[in-house]
Order: C-alpha cells, then sequence, then structure tokens
C-alpha cells in the first residue's frame, strides 16, 4: 500500500468527512499550504451539498522545466485518466492557482472499498499532476517506443525552483536528483541516509529492484546542465529503471515513489534527527541519575536539607507584611 503524505492524508480526511457529512450540507471553504510551497482550496456550498471545487498551486518551475497551460506536460491526459467523469477540470481555474477542478459527490461509486480507494486517489491529486510527464516517459519504456526526444534530458520539477532530470533510453530511464537541504544537521543525516540507502539495494532480497547510485559530484548525464540546477549539498542520487519496474500496476506505485522521493528522504531524516534528541535526552538523564546514586550519604542528606530549606515558608499576618514594607 502506497504510503499518503501529510497533506495527501490532510485532503483525504477533509473529503471522507464531507462525504460522511453529506446530508448536513455545511458550507466548506478551506485553505492550507504545505512544506513544497504547494497551495489547496476546497470549497463547497450549501446549496450544491454534492459539488466540490478542488484549486491545486503549484511551486514555481525552475527555468529548465517546461510548462503548458501552467501545468507540467500530460497532465490534464493524466487526471482524465485517473478520475473519469468524478471530477471535471474547470478552464480556466480560479485566480491565483494553476489547476481547478470540479467534484461531483454524487458520482462515487457506491461500494465503500471503491469509494474509499477513490478519495485516496484525489487526495495524492499534487502527484498525478507533477507525476504526468514522468508516466508518460515510462509508458513509452513499456511499449518500447522509439521516440525522437531518445536521449533528450528532461527537466521535471518537484520543488520551489528546483528540479529533477529524466533520460530517456531504449532499454532504460534515468532518474536523477540532486538533493538539497536547507540545514546543516539534515544535510549530514541525508548523506548519510543516502549513502546507506545504495547499499542496502546489494542485500539479496532487493535484487530486482531499480539500481541506485549516489555521488557527490554531478553525473555525466547532466553535461550541460547549469550550475544553479545542480547545486546539490547533498550529493546525486540516480536510479536505472528498466521495463520489468513499470509494467502492469508497477507503473502506479514507480511513478509515485519516484515523484515524492524527496519528501521520503526528508521524513526519514527528521524522523532520525527526532530519534537520536531523544536518545539524548534520555542518556542525560540516565547520567544524572547515576550521578546522584555515587554521591555519600552525608551528600545527600545535606542536599536534601537544602532542599527543604528552599521550599519552607513563614506564615506573616497583614502587620508583619505592612512592617517589613515600611522598613524598606
Amino acid at each position: 500500500m502506497i504510503l499518503l503524505q501529510s497533506h495527501c492524508r490532510y485532503l483525504l480526511q477533509v473529503l471522507s468527512t464531507r462525504v460522511q457529512n453529506l446530508e448536513k450540507g455545511v458550507e466548506l471553504d478551506c485553505q492550507w499550504v504545505e512544506f513544497d510551497d504547494v497551495r489547496y482550496h476546497i470549497q463547497a456550498t450549501v446549496k450544491n451539498p454534492n459539488l466540490v471545487l478542488l484549486s491545486l498551486s503549484l511551486p514555481a518551475p525552475p527555468p529548465e522545466t517546461v510548462f503548458l497551460g501552467g501545468l507540467p506536460q500530460g497532465a490534464i491526459e493524466a487526471i482524465k485518466a485517473a478520475y473519469g467523469v468524478v471530477l471535471q477540470i474547470l478552464d480556466p481555474p480560479r485566480d491565483g492557482f494553476n489547476l481547478t477542478l470540479k467534484l461531483n459527490l454524487s458520482k462515487l461509486p457506491p461500494d465503500e472499498e471503491q469509494k474509499q480507494a477513490l478519495l485516496v486517489k484525489i487526495a495524492s491529486i499534487r502527484e498525478v499532476v507533477q507525476g504526468a510527464p514522468l508516466r508518460v516517459i515510462l509508458k513509452q519504456l513499456v511499449s518500447r517506443g522509439v521516440k525522437s526526444d531518445l536521449n533528450q534530458l528532461v527537466s521535471l520539477v518537484h520543488r520551489p525552483n528546483e528540479s529533477f532530470f529524466v533520460i530517456p533510453q531504449a532499454e532504460k530511464v534515468t532518474v536523477i536528483f540532486p538533493m538539497r537541504f536547507k540545514d546543516s544537521i539534515d544535510t549530514v543525516l541525508a548523506t548519510s541516509f543516502l549513502q546507506e540507502f545504495v547499499e542496502a539495494r546489494r542485500t539479496a532480497g532487493l535484487n530486482n529492484a531499480p539500481p541506485c547510485l549516489w555521488s557527490s559530484s554531478p553525473p555525466q548525464e547532466l553535461n550541460g546542465v547549469s550550475d544553479q540546477a545542480l547545486s546539490a549539498n547533498a550529493g546525486f542520487v540516480s536510479f536505472v529503471i528498466y521495463p520489468r519496474h513499470v509494467e502492469g500496476r508497477k507503473l502506479d506505485r514507480t511513478v509515485w515513489s519516484l515523484s515524492t522521493f524527496h519528501a521520503y528522504v526528508s521524513y526519514h531524516v527528521k524522523s532520525s534527527e527526532g530519534f537520536m534528541h531523544t536518545r539524548m535526552r534520555r542518556r542525560v538523564e540516565s547520567l544524572i541519575d547515576a550521578l546522584d546514586r555515587a554521591k555519600p550519604d552525608s551528600e545527600k542528606s545535606e542536599k536534601a536539607s537544602k532542599t527543604e530549606q528552599n521550599r519552607s515558608f513563614k506564615r506573616t499576618n497583614v502587620r508583619d507584611g505592612r512592617s517589613s514594607f515600611n522598613s524598606r
């Protein structure tokens, strides 16, 4: 099962709550921004409770990335293929957004399991839109079709003013991620994590996984790319995708994993940082307890008496309080 990111879980929760409380006809107007500078706006009125408007604003694309009509190439086709008649694309979108969709809740499948699966897919709208160009390239790899843009470097946006690169070839597709982090501690942890990530690929149970490489310098495939696009402080990660990795249902999982790879690494970096902080706090507490147990009994009793003196107080009446105040 695909692990939903935080923004997907929140959108899924909003949609599920709307479906469950549809008969109440409550007005809905909610906006939020996720850490990658992606904005969401969901609206529903009491007059038309079955209709929900979902708007999406994508991060600013870097200069080397090509957008068509404010969206990545193939995004419109990917939306129609993924959602069918349930979602309708509004043209033009709402002001300040790249995409506005109209969701008709009355067209959701009656089966609860199928309904939940479709809501999860709707909550993953960002990955459907941003992963559309990658899906087109990987579909060509499955069909083994010879295209005119073979071996041509393709830049895809996935973070504000940042992109990753795809190199389509006849028998494989190479995907390269420049890994950037703002915090120096995150950079160190991410570098260590990525190096271990590459080493884990060599275990016997992962022989069928896509080959993975890490390097501190840009790979040769990125020759000619601007220095600004290659400013990576945590190195470069390369995946080599073969047709066996995108056959059948594997295509959706591969597109999802590649589109959310940076978020996946960021999640583990933050989790590792929090785990280490917790371990350090527990270690300090255990050391303090060990030092307290090692103190002589006389020192312990003296410390206890000082503590009791600090905690003691003397009850005074109003006259004593006034006299002490006047003496000042």
